[in-house]
């Protein structure tokens, strides 16, 4: 064991949230700890000394199985750290308040890279960090708006319109599912479409589902417009966390118009032709059109997918048969008067 301890042991070091490194050696922990402290004029009482990778702290016989050449953090009393979950942490926060300098070294570095991921890499940083969220008319963020009529002056109109646009366009598939219903009944078929109709026109579409200023239960997105996916239509969730900001820049409104409102019981395939049937199939009972309503049109059915987690396959799923129609109403029974002594 002594020749062992003879043997010096080479490091990187660095103190908390300083990226410059310099390089140490020592016998054991106490002198790569002495000298450590003695380089960057920290109080050796109360300083530890901790891996970079995963945040270990490095004392007694552990310090001969950390390899040559790791890298170290030397922390002073009530310092912590937690690897590399800390390292990103501390860069996340420079996005929550990004400062001109950030800006200008991102552009500097990117227009001297080669390398296709580190482009990529800068590229999507500037395009975060230049981001102007809290913008909200043409005239506080004119480069979002370019390429679309005049007429839109605000971010959120122009996102209320986009989701009323798919909304009709689903409306437009309900109404030619007419030809699926035989002469007889198609007049009932256009009645019970022209009561959606009627309910869609009081909701606005539910053009709210876009809107970052909706009240929370009629919006999809946070308030500062942050979307989440909600993941293919047989999972509760995106296993990927795509997330995407389309009040943010241009670029991300447009990328955004991939994203797609699923029907979890598909539209085409399952829910126009069940109410076909189910009107053909009346007999008598009252079609509950409020519940095809709430699967064609609304976020009871619908769920915001990105592109990747858009599953083109057959979901084999039905309507609910019980739902189909309307309880029939149960007459009332007349009590009886009572009769005075």
């Amino acid at each position: 064991m002594s020749a062992v301890l003879q043997k010096l042991k080479r490091f990187k070091l660095r103190a908390l949230h300083n990226q410059k490194k310099f390089g140490v050696a020592g016998r054991n922990c106490e002198e790569v700890l002495r000298k450590g402290c003695l380089h960057l004029q920290l109080p050796v009482p109360g300083s530890t000394l901790c891996l970079y990778e995963d945040g270990t702290e490095v004392t007694g016989d552990y310090f001969w199985s950390v390899p040559d050449d790791s890298e170290l953090v030397l922390l002073t009393a009530g310092q912590t750290w937690q690897g590399y979950a800390s390292d990103i942490s501390r860069f996340l926060s420079v996005f929550q308040e990004p400062h001109a300098e950030l800006i200008q070294a991102a552009r500097q570095l990117l227009s001297d890279e080669r390398a296709p991921l580190r482009q990529k890499l800068l590229a999507d940083l500037l395009g975060t960090v230049s981001e102007n969220i809290a913008a909200e008319t043409r005239a506080e963020d004119a480069p979002w708006f370019e390429g679309l009529e005049s007429r839109f002056r605000n971010k959120s109109g122009y996102l209320r319109y986009s989701c009323e646009s798919r909304i009709r366009s689903y409306l437009r598939e309900v109404t030619s599912g007419a030809s699926l219903v035989v002469t007889e009944a198609r007049e009932e078929y256009l009645r019970v479409v022209g009561a959606m109709c009627q309910k869609l026109q009081a909701a606005r579409y539910n053009s709210s589902y876009f809107d970052r200023g909706a009240k929370a239960g009629r919006r999809l997105c946070t308030p500062e417009g942050w979307f989440s996916c909600q993941g293919p239509f047989d999972v509760d969730d995106c296993a990927s966390r795509h997330s995407i900001n389309p009040y943010s820049n241009r670029e991300s409104r447009v990328l955004f118009s991939t994203w797609n409102l699923d029907h979890v019981i598909e539209k085409k395939r399952t829910v126009v032709p069940t109410l076909a049937a189910a009107i053909h199939d009346a007999e008598g009972r009252e079609v509950d059109w409020k519940y095809f309503y709430r699967l064609l049109f609304t976020s009871e059915n619908l769920k915001l997918v990105h592109i990747a987690c858009h599953k083109k396959t057959t979901h084999k799923l039905l309507c609910d048969p019980s739902r189909i129609y309307r309880a029939p109403a149960v007459p009332r029974r007349k009590r009886r008067a009572r009769q005075r002594p």
